[in-house]
């Protein structure tokens, strides 16, 4: 009987909270509980306004908790605030000896592409889950109320007085109001349904004066040394791969996500980047759970991959080769004999043109096209282990991998969260844009620094010239320093909302949103919309109207790297 009236009192008091929480207004409300999100929360926490950080899911992190424990970067030092402090307490996370099971600290070679150098006080790859421990320890017990698995009611959840959001309901009914709202999802939900404008998809070339936008299905590249690489060898397939169901009979259709022509060159489509899961895989035996076939595996969505291996001869073998490895997926060490597990060849985990309809699909069809995504690398992963078309050296080495037990909630092994690469983005006043990535344009708002290459997955597949399958979409483009990103990026035009902040799906064309798309730089920005909102809520002003001389004093204060 004690037991019962315990868990009685137990219910009333998180339902007594709850209900505190929706009917207290909060300076900042977030919503997504992204790497962005956290960053935004902590920061707001930091300047003394009340935040509420609503996340959709059960866990907190986006892509930093879910897979994607080799940090993309670029130039480290273009990473302050926030961010840094996050890398730095992952490196004292592992300082740590208890926090090494499944190997000794001795035995970690880093095998991530960005590496920790002897002597650094950050460490840049790490396990989703200790991404996980080091985000809550930086989060206090009190100050910011955490929701989660609360979703936007994207039909009619935002209330809006004149150009102001006053508050946003969730589909359970819990209403937040806010002074000031930040969009921290990957999505860009809460902006799309407050009426912010946007697109989804490539611009044109001639749109913004760009050379690496739109399709480019002409510019085969094979070079792995110029500092532009276009569907490159190691992202695309070998020649003479045959796209049809009986090969060389255009009559038998078309194997699976396969256009017939790619479009015209340079053009704009709706069409964006190939998502996958970052798999966190282990070879330890203990905490290994191997590779099953999915119940709806069929052979035939598979077909082109092993077709691509049998298209291995001669000199070209050596060139498929490439990484000393045949198996299709960059495995990067992360601590505990895990890895961070993305793309590579022309077949891979990006699930290329099965994304199209994510951005503005309803909840319950993007979870369709979650579990595709899943039973899809599923049954890759399977493929790889198992079938006899695989050659034998790939099929034994990928039998050695297998999902982590200790990682994620799911019982097999794999995260909820997939790699959203790109989704809606805002159309603002200030388009970020090839050319601030080149540095031909400087932003002079500056509210944080991007690092990265101009990069994009491929996002589709096509029958060449030659009869034969190609994919096109992918972009590699590097070798410019660190450049600004403008704080006229992160805010909507004022017409269209005087109060909401997007540091995610900012204002910026596809090509130049993949640099900017980095999980470093999404805290960063994160911490600068958020003292962006706290300034704004301080000064009774328009996010869009806050004295930028003011905003970066305070940016300099609190660390952010701004050249």
């Amino acid at each position: 009987m004690k037991i019962l009236k315990f868990l009685y009192l137990l219910v009333f008091c998180l339902a007594f909270q709850m209900v505190e929480a929706q009917n207290k207004k909060f300076d900042v409300v977030i919503y997504g509980g992204t790497s962005s999100g956290v960053a935004a929360a902590i920061q707001a926490y930091r300047m003394n306004k009340s935040v509420v950080l609503i996340e959709p899911s059960n866990r907190i992190g986006g892509l930093t908790t879910g897979g994607l424990g080799q940090t993309d970067i670029g130039n480290k030092q273009a990473i302050g605030g926030i961010s840094r402090e996050f890398y730095e307490n992952v490196k004292t996370h592992y300082d740590d000896p208890a926090n090494w099971k499944w190997q000794k600290r001795s035995d970690y070679i880093d095998g991530g592409q960005t590496r920790t150098a002897e002597g650094e006080e950050a460490m840049w790859t790490f396990e989703p889950s200790a991404a996980l421990q080091v985000y809550h320890s930086m989060m206090p017990e009190e100050g910011i109320t955490l929701v989660y698995n609360e979703r936007l009611d994207r039909a009619s959840g935002v209330r809006k007085k004149g150009d102001a959001i006053q508050s946003i309901t969730m589909e359970s009914g819990k209403r937040f109001s806010g002074e000031v709202f930040i969009d921290a999802t990957y999505e860009g939900d809460l902006m799309a349904t407050a009426g912010v404008s946007y697109t989804v998809g490539r611009e044109s070339n001639e749109q913004y004066g760009e050379t690496l936008n739109g399709v480019q299905a002409n510019n085969i590249n094979l070079s792995l040394t110029g500092l532009v690489s276009k569907n490159a060898f190691n992202h695309n397939f070998l020649p003479g791969v045959d796209p049809y169901i009986i090969k060389g009979d255009p009559s038998s259709g078309l194997l699976p996500n396969v256009n017939e022509k790619p479009g015209l060159e340079g053009e704009g489509d709706d069409k964006i980047q190939a998502y996958c899961f970052r798999m966190c895989l282990t070879d330890h035996p203990e905490n290994r759970i191997p590779f099953e076939k999915p119940k709806n595996y069929e052979e035939i969505n598979y077909e082109l991959l092993l077709r691509n291996y049998e298209a291995r001869k001669g000199a070209v073998r050596d060139m498929y080769s490439y990484g000393n490895s045949l198996l299709p997926w960059i495995n990067s060490k992360m601590p505990n004999r895990k890895t961070d597990t993305n793309n590579k060849f022309g077949f891979s985990t990006d699930y290329i043109g099965k994304n199209y309809d994510y951005p503005e699909a309803s909840y319950e069809e993007r979870e369709r096209i979650i579990e595709d995504h899943r039973n899809y690398q599923k049954g890759l992963m399977w493929t790889l282990a198992n079938h006899p078309r695989i050659p034998e050296e790939v099929r034994r080495e990928a039998s050695r991998w297998g999902t982590a037990k200790d990682e994620f909630e799911r019982q097999d092994g794999w995260q909820q969260q997939l790699y959203i690469r790109e989704a809606r983005r805002m159309i603002s006043d200030y388009v970020m844009t090839q050319s601030n990535c080149e540095g031909i344009t400087v932003a002079e708002d500056v509210i944080g620094l991007a690092a990265y290459g101009m990069d994009s997955h491929n996002v589709q597949r096509y029958v060449d010239a030659n009869g034969f399958v190609q994919n096109e979409g992918n972009v590699e483009a590097h070798g410019f320093k660190p450049y600004p990103i403008s704080y006229r990026a992160l805010v909507p035009k004022k017409e269209e909302c005087t109060n909401l902040i997007v540091p995610v799906c900012l204002s910026a064309t596809h090509i130049a949103f993949g640099s900017i798309r980095m999980e470093p730089v999404f805290m960063v920005l994160g911490q600068s919309a958020a003292t962006a909102a706290a300034m704004a809520i301080d000064s009774g002003l328009a996010v869009q109207d806050i004295p930028y001389g003011d905003l970066q004093k305070r940016l300099l204060q609190d660390k952010q790297r701004l050249k």
